[in-house]
């Protein structure tokens, strides 16, 4: 167990900030404008909001019905098995340890998220999404960071989204924070991440020189 305790305890202090974070702008602000906190100007915002669940704050029953979110919160609760089971994977197999902390980071901020997602209808007082048919799996997640780059009604004429209010970027939270970190140090990364396992599998000039010998 001693292999995995640090990428542990960085999982632990994410979710523990995440959800520390949330609640203490749960329980001391006003939600929306009326108790944004202004940090930097009309650019940086602390700006109370519930998400019903999905991306750019799309309620999950417009696209698979009345059971949607139990379905999306079904999904992220697999999803962060897996994502577990793969850290697993990479720490037993001594991968790049950058490569294992960015894939805590996203395990860290799906957990967060999904604890809202699983609990927040039950334990925060109008929390739940309304017309759920029961609490449990059915919580909003709370988000609060707001870069202010543009927000408005966007044209009737867009499929699905719109004639609906948005704010861009969306507000959001410690936990999509952690996950975006996580995904984009990956992606700019992956070469260094993933050269490690090629370059060892490969025999090297000495190896073969060796086995000739």
């Amino acid at each position: 167990m001693k292999k995995y305790s640090f990428y542990f305890l960085l999982a632990f202090a994410v979710i523990g900030i995440d959800q520390a974070i949330k609640l203490l702008v749960h329980f001391n602000m006003d939600m929306g404008a009326n108790g944004q906190i202004k940090v930097f100007g009309n650019w940086f915002k602390i700006h109370y909001i519930l998400n019903p669940g999905m991306a750019f704050g799309l309620d999950p029953k417009d696209f698979l019905g009345g059971w949607g979110k139990l379905i999306l919160t079904a999904f992220r609760i697999v999803a962060t098995i897996l994502i577990t089971l793969y850290i697993k994977y990479l720490v037993d197999n001594q991968k790049h340890k950058g490569l294992i902390i960015c894939m805590t980071l996203i395990l860290a901020g799906a957990l967060g998220n999904v604890l809202d997602s699983t609990f927040y209808g039950i334990f925060l007082k109008d929390n739940v999404i309304a017309g759920s048919p029961f609490a449990l799996f059915h919580g909003q997640v709370v988000d609060m960071i707001y870069v202010d780059i543009w927000e408005g009604e966007l044209p009737k004429w867009l499929p699905l989204i719109g004639g609906k209010y948005y704010s861009f970027w969306p507000i959001f939270n410690i936990a999509d924070s952690s996950i975006f970190v996580g995904v984009m140090v990956i992606l700019f990364r992956n070469e260094a991440f993933f050269r490690k396992t090629i370059v060892a599998s490969e025999p090297t000039h000495e190896n073969l020189s060796a086995e000739t010998i």
